[in-house]
């Protein structure tokens, strides 16, 4: 066969520029294999998605610590995770040092100096629908970006290194899930509704699996944070595109707002639970309260002896429920604004006669049961990170719902959150998860909504042997609370402790949530006892590292079946 060899000649810069452009197209957003399950030796990242969970363990084997890739697969969830993962939300973080020092950074967003304890009541002091939780109104003043760079001094790679994976992913695209098609089809109106500009999550086309998601807006506000910093986000042309967002839909967020936020470092949450050391997250969560509340009204009565989810064990634990959840209602707020009181919530005494007066094998009420007497959000994302110096940083960051009020900031390319209805916007009236509060939870200028999240590292001997957290309201601490106690209290494996079926009460409403695949036998002696029995979805999505010292070390990192998680570790 003769072949013509000038024409061969003139081809072959064309195949070779379609091979070339063949092979880069299929990188973007190269979704690496997902690993649910993974058992290493020096270290391990796990997050809500693959190309996150990836971009840490780069980070690690560049040569940083916990702390560089923490900050890294933040960047890359804001990108490749917008129902969760942000920079117009915010969060926070629990880190173990390898020096023994325990750390914890509240970047939760506070309420804009403009906000009020009835803005979102009507003339006759009813609450107006939808006000809290969709649109610009709806947004808190975020923390997200002044946490990472609270972080950042921890870290060791430049701030340029850090932040080029999530700047390639919203520069040049990735391939989104078939969950997130899902996802983006089902909210196409909700962000039609709340914006004004063409937003990045709608096209007029269906939206399906391994369509790649560009941003080229938050690609130049990455660029813009990475080039100036926190003044890239909160100062300049970033800050002013919030507010000029703002300005659109009747939003309070000012330039003096951002400029004024400020991550700030509290005193952890520090308990004894049966030869382990628990560190979890203080107010303004009420995680690390509720908590401690369940582990030590349940050890009181020996629940490990019940046998792990018997109908007797469940009873426990719900009636547990109930009275944290109470407490929760009628206490907890922001400490920099209203006294809490901590000590006596969380004390030993108070926890036995609260818990005393449960009786076995009979449902208790709500009605009944209240807040104890004292003298004195769903779609959020969890990072569980080990690395091989013994630093451990569990995080937990949210925009509240999934995908936040739905407004995107025009020309910044972000989402911002809708954390304004974790505050309770009316004594008793129930937020988006069902929960009610009052007066130490009302809104007010600069204060702090209180969260649910509940990131937590769990020592023994000084060394992190658990690494836990997960999204989904206010049923993370009890989700924390039952991963917790299947490691230690019925010994179950860590697969397990996160895949199970889970169930959660929370005082009101008052019925046992289930989700889907547990058992009937347990649901129906709950039910005979007077217990009002509700199936639901599923209940979070649980980020687990457990790290066992007898003879070489073993780090077992297991990332949540429920959703698109991957664990990746080394």
């Amino acid at each position: 066969m003769h072949i013509n060899k000038q024409l061969l000649l003139l081809l072959i810069p064309g195949i070779l520029t379609f091979f070339s452009t063949y092979a880069q197209a299929q990188q973007i957003g190269y979704n690496p294999e997902v690993s649910k399950k993974i058992t290493v030796s020096h270290a391990a990242v796990v997050t809500a998605h693959p190309l996150a969970s990836k971009s840490g363990l780069e980070m690690l084997k560049k040569g940083g610590n916990a702390f560089d890739a923490a900050i890294t697969t933040q960047l890359v969830l804001a990108v490749v995770y917008p129902n969760a993962g942000n920079l117009g939300g915010g969060g926070f973080m629990i880190a173990h040092t390898k020096d023994g020092k325990n750390l914890c950074l509240d970047f939760r967003e506070v309420a804009p100096e403009k906000a009020f304890k009835d803005m979102y009541l009507d003339s006759a002091s009813n609450p107006i629908p939808g006000l809290s939780q969709d649109g610009h109104l709806a947004c808190g003043v975020p923390g997200t970006v002044s946490g990472i760079f609270k972080m950042l001094t921890y870290a060791r790679l430049p701030l340029q290194t850090l932040m080029a994976p999530a700047i390639d992913y919203a520069e040049n695209g990735f391939k989104i899930t078939a969950a997130q098609a899902e996802d983006l089809n089902e909210l196409k109106n909700d962000f039609l509704k709340n914006n004004f500009s063409p937003v990045a999550f709608v096209k007029d086309v269906p939206w399906e699996a391994e369509d790649v998601l560009i941003q080229p807006d938050l690609a130049k506000t990455l660029k813009r944070i990475q080039q100036n910093g926190l003044k890239g986000f909160y100062e300049g042309p970033t800050a002013q595109f919030i507010v000029d967002e703002m300005k659109k839909g009747k939003g309070i967020i000012s330039l003096e707002d951002l400029k004024n936020y400020e991550a700030r470092s509290r005193t952890p949450m520090e308990f004894d639970y049966k030869n382990n050391h628990i560190v979890t997250m203080p107010l303004p969560s009420s995680g690390g309260i509720i908590l401690k509340q369940l582990l030590m009204m349940t050890a009181h009565k020996k629940m490990s002896s019940m046998g792990f989810q018997t109908p007797e064990c469940m009873q426990l634990i719900i009636e547990a429920e109930r009275r944290a959840y109470a407490d929760r209602a009628n206490y907890l707020g922001d400490q920099d604004f209203v006294k809490v009181p901590v000590h006596t919530l969380t004390s030993d005494a108070y926890l036995q006669t609260r818990i005393n007066n449960y009786h076995p094998g009979k449902a208790g009420s709500s009605n009944i049961t209240k807040a104890g007497i004292i003298h004195e959000s769903e779609e959020t994302t969890h990072i569980s990170i080990v690395d091989d110096e013994g630093n451990a940083i569990a995080i937990t960051t949210t925009l509240n719902d999934s995908y936040g009020s739905k407004t995107v900031v025009s020309k910044a390319g972000f989402i911002l959150n809708n954390e304004m209805d974790d505050f309770s916007i009316k004594p008793g009236v129930p937020n988006l998860y069902g929960v009610t509060g009052n007066e130490a939870n009302a809104i007010a200028p600069r204060k702090k909504m209180l969260s649910s999240m509940t990131p937590t590292i769990v020592l023994k001997n000084n060394k992190p042997v658990i690494i836990v957290g997960t999204p989904g309201g206010s049923t993370i601490p009890t989700n924390v609370f039952q991963t917790i106690t299947s490691l230690i209290d019925f010994k179950i494996n860590p697969e397990d402790a996160v895949n199970l079926p889970k169930f959660h009460f929370q005082w009101l409403p008052d019925e046992v949530f289930f989700e889907p695949e547990f058992p009937n036998a347990p649901k129906e002696k709950l039910a005979a006892m007077g217990y009002n029995i509700t199936e639901r979805g599923y209940m979070g999505r649980t980020e687990l590292i457990q790290i066992d010292y007898q003879n070489e070390k073993k780090i077992t990192a297991i990332a949540d079946k429920r959703g698109d998680d991957a664990a990746a570790g080394y």
